[in-house]
């Protein structure tokens, strides 16, 4: 994980965040490295390399349901699905980071999409 990195602070919001962990449960729980500032109803894409598991939720549409500033659940059973673990020393040549991007907002919410969070710059 120290080969990944994504800001914290981005100008542009909601951000990509890099995925610490996915649980086996039902609903599955994603865990990001840092607080992610996303919103209940935000639409996500998980990017998972294979070299990390989980395979059976890489590159699936999910709407989030946020329980804590890093951690956010989908609704999927992950219960049965293979393990998420990221390597000790992956082939960073080849790596990429296991990531969740946000891609859109249930249309019957858009809260976010009213929010302004660029900086004031008189």
């Amino acid at each position: 994980m120290s080969q990944c990195f994504a800001d914290p602070n981005p100008i542009f919001q909601p951000a990509m965040r890099l995925i610490a962990a996915i649980s086996q449960s039902n609903p599955a729980v994603v865990t990001t490295t840092f607080a992610n500032q996303y919103i209940d109803g935000t639409i996500v894409r998980l990017d998972i390399p294979e070299i990390d598991g989980m395979q059976e939720l890489a590159g699936q549409l999910f709407p989030i349901t946020v329980t804590s500033p890093t951690t956010f659940t989908i609704p999927v059973d992950s219960t049965n699905f293979q393990p998420f673990a990221i390597p000790v020393s992956p082939p960073f040549h080849v790596y990429t980071c296991a990531q969740v991007i946000p891609v859109g907002e249930i249309n019957s919410t858009l809260a976010a999409s009213t929010v302004n969070v660029l900086p004031f710059r008189p």
